[in-house]
């Protein structure tokens, strides 16, 4: 056997230090050639918050790269913790992510700071820290070639949110090339605002989520109707639709779809609050990167629509402002964070009106086992918000289909494309009971080797 050969035969090593066995805390780490290379460093979704552990389970400073698929906290959330913490090499991500994870990065220091300072903590990281991040940070643009070591990695569309890639990395040649795909979150295409995921082929290794991994959304029309539903009996009952949305991307989609709702007649109306002060930075951001919208998007804002804008819209600027809206009467819907009421304005909220039948609390994405979002959506008729008792009179409904994830048919279908190449796929950032069930019905629906990895977790692979 020449060197060549036995280079190229030599096993690399994947290690699930975070997103096994748990949809948050994404962190996986691909030691390869002599190159120490993280994918994501997101922050643990807990009960009652973020994880406030401060411990990796390996010495950051050993990290050579950190590459970031997407400008989600538990995704990103502890990249200033890393840094602190010692790495020093290069962070990578899309420019849309780098110019998210800034205001993003800031809100999480905020939230982490009170939440440290309730259980008498210091926080795990500071402003300074994230400063700190954003100085190793470098873009690089969707399908823009680049080394690390003798791989050559791209960034793919995810579509998940703004900015949100897969992350390919390829080496060797002819024969011997080897493809290994890290997939982020994966987008719930087609989106009311990105682009479609980018199919993938002649790809060896997979590592890829699991969210919705054992069910399936409703389609895009039903999630309308759903929507336009709420906001009538909303109208009619006189009372609040309150929705907890994640700052990014659901946010955007929410005001997409209201305003074609509204500006069509479609439903009435009513005052419409964005109670919600990194959810208007976001949006602003959004702004900026129009160009990578799809291109219905792009020809309704050539047409002269500010798709984020429409009449009766109203953005709150301050805790005084968000305090006045118990006291607003008549029919109004109040957008606020957090997505999964771990924290932020929503919170003041649910304790003013989760406990009146004229009003309504509507769950437009995912909720994590054990928040308080995941409490009230399961039933729960008495739920605790700052240890302050709370009952649960208001209606409870929620919106599968507005997820900005793939669901399980979808998953299976993004994994087809390449199926006849796959040896191994990796099924993570999922519930255990989602991942498990992706992973059968990937077995029997395409016949591939797809497992599901322990936290800490280490494999090896041919690449």
């Amino acid at each position: 056997m020449n060197m060549s050969n036995k280079n190229n035969q030599q096993k690399s090593r994947l290690t699930f230090y975070g997103g096994a066995g748990t949809v948050t805390g994404a962190n996986f780490m691909f030691e390869v050639r002599g190159k120490t290379i993280l994918i994501d460093c997101g922050i643990l979704q807990a009960k009652g918050g973020f994880e406030q552990n401060s411990k990796f389970d390996y010495d950051p400073s050993k990290v050579d790269v950190l590459i970031v698929t997407h400008a989600h906290a538990d995704h990103l959330g502890k990249v200033p913790k890393l840094v602190k913490d010692g790495f020093n090499g290069v962070i990578y991500s899309s420019p849309a992510t780098k110019d998210l994870a800034k205001p993003m990065l800031a809100d999480a220091v905020k939230v982490m700071g009170e939440e440290a300072r309730k259980l008498g903590r210091d926080p795990i990281y500071s402003n300074k820290d994230v400063d700190d991040a954003l100085a190793l940070w470098q873009s690089k643009d969707y399908y823009e070639e680049f080394s690390i070591g003798d791989m050559s990695i791209r960034f793919l569309e995810a579509g998940h949110i703004l900015g949100s890639v897969m992350v390919e990395m390829k080496r060797g040649v002819g024969k011997d090339r080897k493809t290994f795909v890290f997939t982020g979150d994966l987008g719930n295409t087609p989106a009311p605002l990105l682009r479609e995921t980018d199919k993938i082929v002649d790809v060896d290794y997979l590592l890829m989520e699991s969210v919705y991994g054992d069910r399936d959304h409703e389609d895009r029309e039903d999630r309308i109707a759903k929507l336009a539903k709420a906001i009538k009996r909303t109208a009619k009952s006189g009372g609040t639709l309150l929705i907890p949305a994640f700052s990014m991307q659901r946010t955007q989609i929410l005001l997409y779809e209201l305003n074609k709702l509204i500006e069509s007649g479609s439903v009435p109306s009513i005052p419409v609050y964005l109670d919600s002060p990194l959810g208007s930075k976001v949006t602003d951001i959004f702004r900026k990167y129009t160009r990578i919208f799809n291109d219905r998007v792009q020809a309704e804002i050539k047409a002269g629509d500010d798709i984020f804008d429409f009449p009766k819209f109203i953005e709150i600027e301050n805790s005084i402002g968000s305090a006045k809206l118990s006291k607003n009467k008549g029919a109004k819907i109040i957008i606020s964070s957090s997505g999964m009421s771990v924290g932020g304005r929503v919170l003041s909220h649910e304790k003013r009106f989760l406990g009146d039948k004229d009003n309504e609390i509507l769950f437009v994405g995912y909720q994590a086992v054990h928040s308080l979002g995941r409490q009230i959506q399961d039933g729960n008729k008495i739920v605790y918000i700052n240890k302050e008792k709370v009952h649960v009179r208001a209606r409870v409904n929620s919106i599968s289909g507005f997820s900005a994830h793939k669901d399980s048919s979808h998953l299976v279908k993004f994994v087809e494309s390449t199926a006849s190449t796959l040896k191994k796929v990796f099924i993570a950032m999922g519930e255990p009971r989602s991942s498990l069930f992706l992973a059968q019905r990937l077995r029997d629906a395409l016949g591939v080797d797809a497992v599901v990895p322990e936290h800490n977790q280490s494999v090896e692979v041919e690449f």
